[in-house]
């Protein structure tokens, strides 16, 4: 069961400048950190003029919903869930 949650997390973040990839690798929740096995969805929306990334990934057979501000680039974790 997925449960919503909205605190701030630290993400360490994947860029090729050769792809232009981008992607979250690592993250660290409540003291303990999570290497990103899986990347699920992203995409984007506004509200006004900010900009924010969502990414949908899992670590260590959790799921992580993580959103990106772009406007101060603090990341929050928003969903959290274990049923895999």
């Amino acid at each position: 069961m997925n449960q919503k949650v909205d605190v701030p997390v630290s993400v360490l973040l994947y860029f090729n400048s050769k792809t232009r990839a981008v992607a979250p690798f690592r993250l660290r929740w409540d003291g303990s950190d999570y290497t990103v096995s899986k990347i699920g969805l992203h995409h984007t929306y506004r509200e006004g003029k900010t900009l924010f990334h969502i990414f949908s990934v899992v670590a260590n057979n959790i799921f992580f919903r993580l959103v990106l501000n772009t406007d101060n680039l603090f990341w929050k974790l928003e969903e959290i869930g274990n049923d895999l």
